[in-house]
């Protein structure tokens, strides 16, 4: 567990040295507090229902930022093989990265919270929705990660990783808006899809199947990552 805190530190303080981090939270806040006071003034609709809704096509490309570098630079540099050969084992160096970004993405959550306070200082909201929205936004980006950092582990392009990632999450995304067209793979295109499952939290309605979903993605690209990881050894 040290060894696993040690990588997540190190890995986590990387993204501010490189400027990413900062780079990541600033846009992101500033793109989605844009289409917030938008849909807020302009639009006259005092809900987080347009910022939620387009959240599953935003951290897709946002992720696919952040986990681009972090095994595709290790491999171009020439340091996996010293990381490796350090005294931890290869499973905690692919927690303590996973680890990294994740609190990068729940910081940056974190950050947006004058979202939905500006709304209970402007009216009376529905908190239901919103909680379950943070929290679908929290899955969503946990299982969004862990599929970054598995297809970082293949290539030692960044450009690549970041291209690979978008395409398979945009992917499984499609296999949701195009389920009602593909008949009797409807129910199964349905469920693969993370926007299905994202759909149901930010609504307030909070469904084992849905927690199921996210958390079984999470561990078997954590699984693959490590898989990948010990195949290159």
């Amino acid at each position: 567990m040290r060894n696993i805190w040690i990588i997540t530190r190190k890995e986590f303080r990387s993204f501010f040295n490189l400027t990413i981090g900062y780079v990541f939270i600033v846009v992101y806040l500033l793109f989605t507090n844009g289409l917030f006071f938008y849909t807020l003034f302009l639009v006259n609709e005092a809900s987080m229902r347009q910022y939620f809704g387009i959240l599953p096509w935003v951290f897709l490309f946002f992720v696919a930022a952040i986990t681009m570098r972090l095994w595709a630079e290790e491999r171009k540099q020439g340091t996996l093989e010293l990381l490796l050969t350090l005294p931890v084992r290869d499973y905690e160096v692919v927690i303590g990265k996973y680890l990294a970004s994740l609190l990068l993405i729940i910081m940056t959550l974190g950050l947006s919270l004058n979202v939905p306070i500006t709304l209970a200082v402007l009216g009376n909201p529905d908190f239901g929705p919103i909680i379950g929205g943070y929290l679908g936004a929290a899955l969503l980006g946990a299982s969004y990660v862990a599929i970054g950092i598995a297809l970082s582990s293949i290539t030692e392009n960044q450009i690549i990783a970041f291209l690979l990632t978008v395409f398979i999450i945009a992917a499984t995304l499609l296999m949701g808006f195009l389920a009602d067209i593909m008949g009797s793979l409807g129910p199964l295109c349905r469920f693969l899809s993370p926007a299905t499952h994202f759909d149901g939290v930010s609504r307030g309605v909070i469904d084992s199947r849905d927690i199921i979903y996210y958390f079984s993605v999470i561990v078997f690209f954590l699984l693959l990552n490590n898989f990948i990881v010990v195949s290159r050894k």
